[in-house]
């Protein structure tokens, strides 16, 4: 492959892995299964980097293939994880340190957003990145009054999980 399109991955990536490490924090509940499923998105986005066309955002399209790999990842039943060997000093990439030392009220925010559904949680994640309705519906592909009133939905359903 190009080493020009190598370079513009690497530079996506470094820009936005910390979009990643939230997505795996999200669907993942140890350490190891959060590397094994960033390594497993960086390999699915480097896969389908080449037909990246730059309409939409880089980030929206990061974040369709995270969710997508995530959610089929943690679907199945178990929970091995058939990986591609990536070499990760071939393309240079630094990878920052993830701090697992979080605050409490994260935590049980987390805890309470991994008792929801997968569409949910992806939905809860991209509004709390600030992402605006129209680039939610985007994303999971649903329209944009159905992002706001499943949002809604989502937030009572939290608010009963976190104040019972």
């Amino acid at each position: 492959m190009d080493t020009t399109i190598e370079k513009s991955f690497v530079e996506q990536l470094e820009e936005n892995q910390n979009l990643i490490h939230k997505i795996c924090r999200l669907y993942t509940n140890s350490e190891d299964a959060h590397k094994d499923l960033f390594q497993e998105i960086t390999i699915q986005l480097w896969k389908a980097y080449p037909k990246f066309r730059g309409d939409s955002k880089f980030t929206t399209w990061a974040y369709r293939v995270a969710l997508n790999t995530a959610i089929t990842l943690y679907r199945k039943k178990t929970r091995s994880l058939t990986t591609v060997e990536f070499d990760s000093t071939l393309h240079k990439i630094n990878q920052d340190e993830y701090d697992y030392e979080e605050e409490e009220q994260l935590k049980m925010l987390y805890q309470a957003v991994q008792q929801l559904n997968d569409i949910d949680k992806a939905l809860v994640f991209m509004y709390l990145e600030d992402k605006d309705y129209a680039e939610i519906a985007e994303t999971l592909g649903i329209s944009e009054v159905n992002a706001r009133v499943k949002m809604n939905r989502v937030k009572g359903k939290l608010k009963k999980i976190l104040n019972p």
